[in-house]
């Protein structure tokens, strides 16, 4: 039987938190992994504790977005986290910064994977249009995936609604979907959302999910994900 693939968002700066997380979520019956993001990174422990995570995929979600050097020697700072198995880019940081994380990301750990972020699913059309632009969600999001695909990118990070298009342009790359809901939670701050059925029937290689997992009981939360995928 195939395992699905999920990484669980473990947004918070609390290590305690974080190991409680892990210790519940373990299951025979998927294929686990964890999202570390910038909001753990940057407190005080996370980068420490992130080094001495063992025999676990992380997901180290930075979304670095900035000059193609500065990029370049922040991907070169890593180079101790040998553990990581995914890094997360901002698509919109053009070409030349997407090349020279990817050309780094080699030096320091052939194994670790460049994720190119697309449109966060935070974005609805209204909002993005309040940013300046003019063209559609999926126009924007074909737009960034061709240019990450260029850049040699090894996957993509877009919602749910966007994952059959990307199929099309990204056919070897991983495509990775956050914004994922059980049926009957709530949307939060999160605009396009999907149910994991849905994500990955539209070709997902693996999704993201947070609090529909990590709010309130989280070993019911798991059987709840596991009975709705079967």
């Amino acid at each position: 039987m195939k395992k699905f693939k999920i990484f669980i968002a473990c947004d918070t700066t609390n290590p305690n938190v974080i190991r409680k997380i892990i210790s519940h979520t373990k299951t025979n019956k998927l294929d686990i992994g964890y999202k570390l993001g910038i909001e753990f990174f940057y407190s005080k422990d996370g980068r420490k504790f992130i080094s001495k995570l063992k025999n676990k995929r992380i997901f180290l979600d930075l979304k670095l977005n900035d000059i193609p050097n500065t990029c370049a020697s922040t991907i070169n700072s890593l180079k101790d986290l040998k553990n990581i198995s995914y890094l997360t880019v901002h698509i919109n940081g053009g070409y030349e910064m997407l090349k020279a994380i990817k050309k780094e990301s080699k030096k320091i750990n052939k194994r670790l994977k460049i994720l190119g972020v697309t449109v966060l699913t935070s974005f609805s059309s209204s909002s993005i249009k309040k940013i300046g632009h003019t063209k559609s969600i999926k126009e924007l999001v074909k737009k960034q995936a061709v240019l990450a695909k260029a850049a040699k990118l090894d996957g993509i990070v877009c919602s749910g609604y966007e994952v059959k298009l990307l199929k099309k342009i990204c056919k070897k790359m991983d495509i990775i979907t956050p914004g994922i809901r059980l049926i009957g939670d709530r949307a939060g701050d999160q605009k396009r959302v999907v149910s994991p059925r849905e994500a990955f029937n539209n070709g997902a290689t693996a999704i993201v999910m947070g609090r529909s997992i990590t709010t309130g009981n989280i070993k019911n939360n798991i059987q709840k994900l596991v009975k709705s995928l079967n």
